[in-house]
């Protein structure tokens, strides 16, 4: 009988805070750190002993904003955050939760915004979701053999619209009676009570509705007033959690609600994090204003943090269908068209053509695209010519506007078209200059959602990159513990999760990382399958950087595979309730 179940021998130590980081070895016994030792530890003690030398060890990383919410039903491994070393994932994020409405409602508030195909995730949802409350969603979680730990947001669009149905909650005329307010605040104390971080709204007016039955509306949370807000609210305020929120891009003033909400005003502040801060291709002074409302929001007694994405925001795009078309006019027009030959009528109309120039000319209205075609590479193409190329070079050199030839393109190409453009946080000054920002979260990788659009599964990997190589350059960001204390103790204490450190006495959710590995490129696309639903997506591959991930004092990951019992039996990940 050994002392330990395992030794992780002489690693460079982080605990979790931003305190020095040293070589030390660590026990674990029955999924918890049973001693941190600066002295290598008697090998004889354990069932097994791995070398760290050379390699950080570090507590589990923290994805606080995922869209695993369907995937976690059918392969709850979710194996691709885990592989990088993400041990405690959040979903019910952006108020699209699948907590409380029936499935087909769920699935219609989430597939389109999401892109992940309504075909695979409506199915799921028919066959699995057997609960219609907080309550018992949580029953089944706990039942269920996850791959990290779970915490979770309850969904503003979910709730609504298993309150008032999904026409209602999308039609503009109407508000909540008395009783389905009361519902609502039912639900959410329900929540509350059972461990859930808090609620997520969405005021962004193009994230649409999928389905039969309200096609290309907006999300349900957009249609509230913000007097319904303020009223869920006062729940989390009681209870100190927290308000995950998206503002209308189209207009900007909408931040104030927001912000007056985490500033309190004669109340108690409330924990408020905001999707994005980004600095942009298309608004360069967009970056700086969300800082300063933040710095402003918490000078006077705030709480608030933005979502933060530590490296570039590319954008990958299969044709026209995706949702930077969805925040003009002209793109939008073209999206709500379901069928595709009609679309492609429509894209070849010459009135049409001229709306869309109009906007894509109109550099002044408030955008996340930068809207310029110069600025896409074309990716894929049935003509080979084209691969490797912009859209202006292509379109100069046939005389065209290069509306018109993309346009051209999609009607001619559909989907085989792909390309790919940076949005935003392409400069590594400001880009460094932002992550040191105390207002804000690293996080924002939306895993599990936007599967052919996006790939920031490694985003933990990406950030200490960053820092790393300011390191390397001797113009150092941060410290490289106040980096790890970004991406795990920082958080799960926002938060107020156990989860983040490795101290003694602690959960051992622990990462072995060889430095070494984050000089490569961890931008590089790569595909896989999707588990559970048959289909590819767009993942990262980084061979050489995680060699092993610990759950709950159970390898996850062993020597950089994926353990072959993970997401099959219970023991790895469990849910985290809200302190």
């Amino acid at each position: 009988m050994h002392q330990y179940d395992l030794i992780i021998q002489s690693g460079r130590y982080f605990d979790g805070s931003p305190a020095p980081s040293a070589i030390r070895s660590l026990a674990i016994k029955d999924g918890r750190i049973a001693l941190v030792s600066a002295e290598p530890l008697d090998a004889s003690l354990a069932e097994r002993v791995i070398d760290a030398q050379g390699k950080w060890i570090t507590p589990g990383f923290l994805d606080t904003h995922t869209h695993y919410d369907a995937e976690l039903m059918v392969a709850p491994s979710l194996s691709e955050s885990v592989r990088h070393g993400v041990t405690t994932v959040l979903v019910g994020s952006c108020s699209l939760s699948m907590v409380c409405s029936e499935a087909e409602d769920a699935s219609d508030i989430f597939t389109r915004v999401e892109t992940v195909p309504r075909e695979k995730v409506l199915p799921i949802l028919r066959e699995r979701k057997t609960w219609n409350g907080p309550r018992q969603w949580r029953e089944f979680v706990d039942q269920h053999p996850l791959g990290p730990n779970l915490i979770s947001f309850l969904g503003h669009s979910d709730m609504r619209v298993a309150v008032m149905g999904l026409h209602r909650a999308t039609d503009r005329q109407v508000v909540p009676s008395e009783s389905e307010m009361q519902r609502m605040e039912a639900l959410l104390t329900e929540a509350l009570d059972y461990g859930f971080l808090g609620l997520s709204t969405m005021c962004l007016k193009w994230d649409k509705l999928d389905g039969d039955r309200e096609w290309s509306k907006s999300l349900p949370s957009t249609y509230a007033r913000w007097r319904e807000v303020r009223r869920l609210n006062r729940l989390l305020r009681q209870r100190g959690r927290v308000h995950q929120g998206a503002p209308n891009a189209a207009n900007p003033l909408q931040i104030t609600q927001y912000i007056s909400e985490a500033i309190g005003l004669l109340r108690k502040p409330l924990k408020t994090t905001l999707i994005s801060l980004l600095d942009l291709k298309g608004n360069r002074s967009l970056a700086l204003l969300a800082r300063l409302s933040a710095w402003l929001t918490n000078r006077l007694g705030g709480d608030f943090r933005w979502q933060l994405l530590p490296t570039p925001f590319a954008i990958y795009a299969d044709g026209m269908d995706i949702v930077l078309f969805e925040e003009f006019g002209a793109g939008e027009m073209a999206l709500d068209v379901k069928d595709h030959i009609e679309r492609n009528m429509l894209l070849q109309n010459e009135q049409y053509r001229r709306t869309f120039r109009k906007y894509y000319a109109d550099k002044l209205s408030p955008r996340v695209w930068q809207r310029d075609f110069g600025d896409a590479v074309i990716l894929g193409c049935p003509d080979a010519s084209l691969v490797g190329r912009n859209f202006a070079e292509v379109a100069r050199e046939r005389g065209l506007h290069v509306v018109d030839l993309f346009l051209d393109m999609v009607v001619q190409y559909g989907r085989e078209l792909r390309w790919f453009t940076v949005i935003g946080n392409h400069r590594l000054d400001k880009l460094r200059q932002m992550v040191r920002s105390p207002h804000t979260l690293i996080t924002f990788s939306d895993a599990g959602a936007h599967i052919r659009n996006m790939a920031f599964y490694n985003l933990p990997l990406r950030f200490l990159k960053l820092v790393k190589d300011s390191h390397d350059e001797n113009q150092p960001v941060m410290s490289l513990e106040h980096a790890v204390h970004r991406l795990t103790g920082e958080q799960a204490d926002w938060l107020g999760i156990d989860a983040g450190y490795i101290r003694q006495g602690d959960r051992a959710d622990l990462v072995l990382i060889d430095p070494a590995g984050l000089k490569q490129n961890l931008e590089r696309e790569n595909w896989d399958e999707m588990q559970g639903f048959g289909i590819q997506r767009m993942v990262c591959r980084n061979p050489g950087c995680v060699s092993h991930v610990l759950i709950n004092g159970r390898l996850a990951v062993d020597e950089e595979r994926i353990a072959p019992e993970l997401g099959q039996q219970r023991g790895f990940g469990q849910f985290l309730a809200a302190r």
